[in-house]
């Protein structure tokens, strides 16, 4: 059947479906009357009808209920099927109009009763049933994007929490931001506890992946960290615990984890770290900033026998650490293929921020990272600083 406009690719795609082609070209002729710039395609049976949708995802679709292969109201469940985001408006005869209500409330956006149909008529019905569907996707998409960031919100409760601190005066800042490719958060996280003994211990950690499944994880080796600190484990045996709870817990052998965990001495000088395939932090003093590499085992999960070394720093005073993810840094530099950010390109970049403490510092590096790498699909990032109080 010709197009009701040849001309204009920009104008909605309607598909008429309908066996009879006298009742085609009256719908043709009413179209060209409408005032409705459309271009319309025909199919004549519902088979036709499945393909013409996959092939061509019109706006719009005409459809008469009365086709030789459906039965009452197969065609439309058919075509609703295949339908995605086009409109259905459902041609019925003079004495089934009844049929027309009851397609509208199967899932139609309207009904038109053949013989009763003027041109202007028709342009306004699909008019209408094109704005009218769009405006139900819109209102789906909202539900599911509050649905999506309530679900973030709770995850981000779990994955980011309230430092417990009693006594110590310790500075906790922090930031977690999620991937730009991703609608939910990641299984980056990261923990500050005080233990009875005056202790504080931090950890930090990247649940490999994206999506609900890691953020869950990453929520569950978080409280199983700070449960497991508090009654009394640290170290080689902290970490081997959390590695028994990701072989339960992980939808997936090939699923890892990179953490370091961390404990500041109460004299406020002595930090020992124990590293399971982690980034290495930023060790701030009052002569710089500068990049520490402490020895390091292999990530959680791997299936590497192997354990995990305590190395002892000593930080001066007036001194502070900044944790974080591999997404603050694995990030490749604009119009460089090759090149990528690196730990080094992020020293350099905090060198620059050397002067700011705090949340300060954290915002400022994440901004300035993100000018420098400005990647749209940016991997989710966790920044910690730690730093004692009454050293400021």
């Amino acid at each position: 059947m010709p197009q009701a406009d040849e001309h204009s690719d920009a104008a909605p795609l309607v598909l008429l479906v309908e066996d009879d082609p006298q009742d085609a070209l009256i719908v043709r002729e009413l179209l060209e009357d409408s005032g409705l710039a459309v271009r319309l395609e025909w199919a004549r049976s519902v088979k036709q009808a499945r393909q013409a949708l996959a092939r061509l995802r019109p706006q719009c679709v005409l459809l008469d209920l009365d086709l030789p292969d459906a039965y009452e109201f197969s065609a439309l469940s058919a075509v609703l099927e295949e339908a995605g985001d086009a409109a259905v408006v459902v041609l019925t005869g003079l004495a089934e109009e009844q049929a027309g209500l009851a397609a509208v409330t199967a899932g139609a956006q309207d009904y038109l009763v053949k013989g009763r149909v003027e041109a202007e008529w028709l342009g306004r019905a699909l008019r209408y049933a094109m704005q009218r569907k769009q405006a139900e996707q819109a209102a789906v998409a909202l539900h599911a994007e509050r649905v999506r960031a309530k679900e973030n919100a709770r995850l981000e409760r779990g994955l980011l929490p309230t430092p417990l601190l009693e006594t110590m005066p310790i500075q906790v800042a922090s930031r977690y931001q999620a991937s730009r490719g991703s609608l939910t958060l990641g299984g980056d996280f990261f923990d500050v506890v005080e233990s009875d003994d005056k202790v504080v211990h931090a950890v930090i950690g990247d649940v490999c992946g994206h999506g609900p499944d890691e953020a869950a994880l990453g929520v569950c080796l978080r409280i199983a960290w700070r449960a497991l600190v508090l009654s009394g484990l640290e170290g080689g045996a902290l970490l081997r615990q959390l590695q028994r709870i990701l072989d339960a817990e992980r939808s997936s052998p090939e699923i890892f984890v990179t953490m370091s965990t961390l404990v500041l001495e109460p004299d406020r000088r002595t930090i020992r770290v124990w590293r399971a395939g982690h980034p290495g932090m930023l060790v701030h003093t009052p002569e710089g900033i500068s990049l520490a590499e402490p020895a390091q085992g292999p990530a959680l999960g791997l299936p590497v026998e192997s354990d995990w070394e305590q190395h002892v720093m000593e930080l001066p005073p007036g001194g502070g650490l900044t944790l974080f993810t591999d997404g603050l840094f694995e990030r490749r530099l604009p119009g460089e293929r090759a090149r990528w950010l690196g730990e080094e390109g992020l020293l350099e970049l905090a060198r620059r921020r050397a002067h700011l403490d705090g949340q300060s510092f954290i915002d400022a590096l994440v901004e300035d990272v993100e000018t420098a790498a400005p990647e749209t699909a940016a991997d989710d990032l966790a920044v910690v600083h730690l730093r004692w109080k009454d050293e400021l």
